[in-house]
């Protein structure tokens, strides 16, 4: 019997599991050893609670008052908690307070409230428009028009069933007749494409599928938190991670209440902040999950000048098709135009009806007599040209929603005069006081987040391809490159600011795990021999859909590496339905989606791949360079790293579903990755006052030729970290010479390859002699050889 070790209160490296019904709670059980050794501190779960049937994400949650049964129920979460805390182990576990499944018949308070109305004790769990649509709450499930459907629609007692969904019958309509029923229901099933417009509820981003949940009422909090604070207060989880805060209606009140009810349990929110925007420093929660951590890392591995000249290459490869994704900010705003006048129509008529409300009422008569269509004009101008994701009640709402932009929006109107209703709806949004001025600052934040997640990272990464690494949960594809002082200054801040926050390389929803991406930064570095490549496979190609989708479609085989075709083909054809230039997810046309089949099938899959994956082998050093620098600098910058299930060794895994895929434990086949990672987290591990809350970060900077190249920092002086960077450049230059780096005080042993010193001065050529990256450990102030296992044995 091992004896239980204690887990630390704070993380100082966690693990990510993917729970699903193919790997649930006895899965993870029995990969705790492993992992334990491997050196994290605690298993991150995806969310735990009872969900949709079959779902292998675990966010469309149907009950929270339920640990998951197809998991292994909470007797099964209890006993992995048991073994983890065996073997030192916490657990954090992931919270979807934004949302529940639109499944009645899975979700008890939703089936209430379709059965009682807005008079159900559930009701004010959901966020919705009960005015709206004569009262009753639409629900988008229909094949087609009612008309057509109406024979599918079938009353089994008192039970509405259309094939597999089941609704419940208003009190006293049983035995009406199918049409009168239907009108005589709180609800009203209809076509799912009328969801596009005509919705009434809250739902997550555009998807009709989930409802959303108002946890700012303090019941509703209690009622959807109480099964989660119950696992922390008897020791079975230890900390959360905060699936979308960016949806809730106060995300300062909600954290503030999650922080007094944990005790202050260590929290990560999945907050995507912009380029130059920060955290809330009010905020009562660890930081991040750490998207911005993931944009400086591999920004460190991009060269700008390179990444320039590739957009430059794509411009040319395009060039006899316009409008096709050669502008980053044009490409941004004409993706937020699309989203926000198709795809949530709905939340924008919302919007405008509680602007329109605020105006009618309001005692100022500067804001009365606006029409609603001028409102609707000037939100949407606004809304387009919002640069983060949201404003916050506890920051500076005219930071968010500018001047500038407001000035932009004014010249959408053609009558000077119309465009004052731009300035009415930014009073309203800095001022505004009176009946529904609270609610429409609500709504117009939660608005802005959904656009600007569907807009960035569902639509305009689709459409924006020069360089598929840099178009990343959190990226910034306009500007990919980070220099060394950038990354440096952005540690420096994250250490003083946040320095338990999480960092990440690769999750559950990065577009390309880590791997993919390291070796597509390294194309920036030889935009030309690119640009040769494929004019080489191009040159006699036939049947190619478009330019675009051609440029991504190589790089994709390019970044991915040999692999299965159908990973390729189904990574492709969701592309092109996100990038909705050609076809949709909702408007699908099976002609071009054909051939794209097709072209994939006979260029990237076919024999010309083979000449894009020749030419990848031949670039295999610098990709390495890349791929163990990625990983070292995340698992030794400041912050908690969360390692991905699998990328601990090599991970080649591109968008949804495909980097949900269960792993092997251990590794089938361990490698020169899998030894870094295991080297840098044991070291986390038995020196945690060298990463932790108290640690201290510094910039080493190299001298020479070659320093450039050279990236490195200390950890509390006891800590090295060095990496190569642009390896490509830095052969074709003449390698690193005379470049050396001064070490802090001190004898410095190698972590990675046990047996060698240093000491002063030391030659980088030297220092990366047989790996492109380099972990000390000082040893002569009593730390312990990097060799040595983080359980002492």
């Amino acid at each position: 019997m091992t004896a239980e070790r204690t887990a630390p209160t704070v993380p100082t490296a966690t693990y990510r599991l993917q729970l699903q019904p193919g790997f649930p709670f006895p899965a993870a059980e029995a990969a705790v050893p492993y992992l334990a050794a491997l050196g994290v501190s605690h298993l991150h779960l995806s969310p735990v609670l009872e969900a949709v049937p079959g779902s292998t994400h675990g966010y469309d949650v149907v009950d929270h008052a339920r640990v998951r049964e197809e998991l292994g129920g909470e007797a099964g979460l209890r006993a992995l908690s048991r073994t983890a805390r065996a073997h030192g182990l916490g657990l954090v576990v992931d919270i979807v307070p934004n949302h529940m499944a639109m499944s009645p018949r899975h979700n008890h308070a939703l089936w209430e409230v379709l059965r009682e109305g807005p008079k159900s004790p559930y009701a004010r769990w959901f966020d919705v428009d009960w005015e709206a649509q004569g009262g009753q709450l639409l629900v988008p499930v229909l094949g087609g028009p009612v008309g057509e459907v109406l024979g599918q629609l079938k009353a089994d007692g008192d039970v509405l069933r259309y094939h597999e969904h089941a609704f419940p019958l208003r009190d006293g309509t049983a035995g009406l007749p199918l049409p009168e029923l239907l009108d005589a229901q709180w609800y009203r099933p209809v076509w799912w494409r009328l969801a596009r417009t005509e919705l009434n509820y809250r739902r997550f981003f555009s998807i009709s599928e989930l409802i959303g949940v108002r946890v700012e009422d303090p019941e509703v909090f209690e009622a959807t938190h109480a099964k989660i604070l119950q696992l922390l207060h008897e020791g079975v989880v230890d900390g959360l991670r905060v699936d979308h805060p960016d949806g809730l209606a106060d995300p300062d009140g909600y954290l503030a209440r999650l922080h007094e009810a944990t005790g202050g349990r260590w929290t990560v929110v999945e907050k995507i902040l912009a380029g130059g925007e920060h955290l809330p420093a009010g905020w009562p929660v660890a930081g991040t999950t750490g998207y911005d951590a993931l944009r400086h890392v591999d920004g460190l591995f991009t060269d700008p000048a390179g990444a320039g000249e590739l957009l430059g290459r794509y411009r040319a490869f395009a060039a006899p098709q316009t409008d096709r994704g050669g502008d980053w900010a044009a490409t941004v705003r004409r993706a937020a135009y699309k989203v926000i006048t198709h795809e949530l129509a709905a939340e924008t008529d919302r919007l405008t009806r509680a602007a329109t409300r605020v105006c009618a009422t309001s005692p100022d008569p500067v804001l009365r007599d606006r029409a609603p269509w001028a409102l609707r004009t000037a939100l949407e101008e606004l809304l387009v040209r919002m640069r983060v994701y949201r404003p916050y009640a506890s920051g500076d709402v005219a930071a968010v929603v500018t001047e500038e932009a407001a000035e932009e929006a004014r010249r959408a109107f053609v009558v000077p005069e119309e465009g004052g209703a731009v300035d009415v709806v930014r009073e309203l949004l800095l001022a505004g006081d009176g009946p529904g001025a609270e609610e429409f600052r609500t709504r117009f934040a939660q608005t802005a987040s959904a656009l600007r997640a569907k807009s960035v990272e569902d639509t305009a990464f689709y459409r924006y391809v020069p360089l598929l690494a840099a178009t990343e949960v959190g990226g910034d594809p306009g500007s990919p490159g980070i220099s060394p002082d950038a990354f440096h200054a952005y540690c420096a801040r994250v250490q003083r600011d946040w320095p338990l926050t999480g960092t990440v390389v690769t999750t559950h929803d990065t577009k390309r795990s880590a791997d993919v991406r390291a070796a597509l930064a390294v194309l920036t570095q030889c935009p030309e021999r690119w640009a040769d490549v494929l004019a080489e496979v191009t040159r006699e190609e036939e049947g190619v859909p478009d330019a675009q989708l051609a440029w991504a479609a190589w790089q994709t085989v390019f970044g991915l590496g040999p692999a299965a075709p159908e990973r390729v083909r189904e990574a492709l054809v969701k592309h092109v339905r996100e990038a909705g230039l050609y076809t949709s997810w909702t408007e699908q046309e099976p002609p071009y989606e054909e051939a794209v089949v097709s072209f994939v099938a006979a260029g990237p899959c076919g024999v010309p791949g083979e000449r894009v994956a020749a030419f990848r082998d031949s670039l295999g050093p610098h990709v390495r360079a890349n791929v163990l620098g990625t990983a070292l600098v995340h698992l030794t910058m400041p912050g908690v790293p969360d390692v991905y299930q699998g990328t601990e060794g090599e991970y080649r895994a591109l968008v949804d579903p495909d980097n949900r895929r269960p792993v092997s434990f251990p590794p089938r086949q361990p490698g020169e990755k899998d030894t870094v990672t295991a080297a840098a987290l044991r070291l986390r591990a038995r020196r945690p006052d060298v990463f932790g809350e108290a640690a201290t970060y510094a910039p080493l900077t190299a001298g020479g030729p070659a320093a450039a190249h050279c990236l490195a920092f200390a950890r509390s002086g006891r800590v090295v970290t060095a990496v190569t960077r642009l390896s490509l450049r830095l052969a074709a230059a003449g390698g690193w010479r005379e470049t050396v780096l001064a070490l802090p005080p001190g004898r410095w042993a190698d972590v990675l390859t046990p047996g060698r010193e240093f000491t002063g001065q030391v030659r980088v050529g030297e220092l990366f002699e047989g790996l492109p990256v380099a972990l000390l450990e000082r040893v002569d102030d009593g730390g312990l050889m990097g060799a040595e296992r983080a359980d002492g044995d």
